[in-house]
């Protein structure tokens, strides 16, 4: 059983706002992407040549699984810069003039696509010019279709947390991969190895995930926004969400009576919260149930503390599992 909320969402910046933004940004120089420091897979700050010039390409991530994953291909011929701060929940966030001065000047922008990047449109729109190179991550995948009533007016009616199944990160990962050779054949070699050795831990990743979820008491995952869709449809798991695709979102009590009467038929000892929202919602439910409240990573973000132990998608994901199977199994 699939249980849809709607969602309510956040007032979102407007169209003539972004394009105020890079109006601004269009004359204005900028060095190039900083680096950024996130997980295992941190990129590595440019290199001088000798003549004053940066060696390694410059390559801005939307938000935190795409920064992981173009750190991890691009290794050492790249600095990689996630757009979206530590510990900021990614779904309403909004480039500022600063980052959109970053994007114009980069060599490369990885995004999700599938609408997780609401302001995309805008602002690649209001680009010029051969720079930067678009990689939308999720191209070729078969996205899960939203129910009628979740998408707002104008957004993508689709499911954009594809990065959650380790099979549609290794396709993100590979469409990464193809991008950097396109854009820096020198470098094929250097991106084909770190792509492989990604790639391999992916299937050793879904493997665990296989074996780990194969052998449950019960396969409802409760959890408090919509976003474990594909992992559930990958390991035969049913998701029902407290809320809808926005993490921020609050369900009415009559949905909230509808999961609580849910939790108690199905006996489900824990309900899934996660750290970038607020668990308030999943812990009324719970008190009401007699349920625990555990945490669930969407991989949205880490926080400073998640980045500074060096942890990213892979060590995440086994965390995950882990909850998982301690809850359902």
């Amino acid at each position: 059983m699939d249980n849809h909320m709607t969602p309510h969402r956040s007032p979102m910046m407007g169209r003539r706002t972004l394009l105020g933004l890079l109006a601004i940004s269009a004359g204005t120089a900028l060095a190039g992407c900083s680096n950024a420091a996130g997980g295992n897979g941190g990129g590595t700050p440019a290199q001088a040549d000798g003549t004053g010039a940066a060696s390694a390409l410059s390559i801005c991530a939307s938000f935190y699984p795409m920064f992981d994953f173009a750190s991890k291909v691009a290794g050492d011929r790249a600095t990689v810069t996630c757009l979206v701060p530590a510990g900021t929940e990614p779904h309403d966030w909004e480039p500022s003039t600063t980052d959109i001065r970053a994007i114009t000047t980069c060599d490369m922008l990885v995004y999700n696509g599938a609408g997780m990047e609401h302001w995309i449109k805008d602002v690649t729109d209001g680009l010029s010019g051969e720079k930067p190179v678009l990689v939308c991550a999720s191209d070729g995948l078969d996205l899960r279709e939203l129910p009628e009533g979740e998408a707002e007016e104008g957004e993508s009616g689709t499911d954009p947390h594809v990065w959650l199944s380790p099979r549609n990160a290794r396709h993100e990962l590979q469409v990464i991969r193809d991008a950097l050779v396109s854009l820096d054949p020198d470098g094929r070699e250097a991106y084909d190895a770190n792509y492989e050795r990604w790639a391999a831990e992916l299937e050793k990743l879904d493997a665990e995930f296989t074996d780990g979820l194969a052998d449950l008491s019960s396969r409802n995952l409760v959890v408090s926004h919509e976003a474990f869709g594909y992992l559930c449809d990958a390991y035969g798991l049913t998701q029902v969400a407290i809320a809808g695709i926005d993490a921020e979102g609050e369900p009415n009590a009559q949905q909230m009576a509808e999961i609580a009467q849910f939790v108690r038929e199905n006996n489900v000892k824990t309900i899934f919260s996660e750290e970038l929202v607020s668990p308030k919602v999943a812990q009324a439910i719970a008190s009401e149930t007699g349920a625990t409240v555990e945490e669930l990573n969407p991989l949205e973000g880490l926080s400073d503390e998640e980045i500074a132990d060096g942890e990213d998608y892979l060590s995440v994901m086994r965390k995950n599992l882990g909850a998982m199977r301690g809850a359902l199994a």
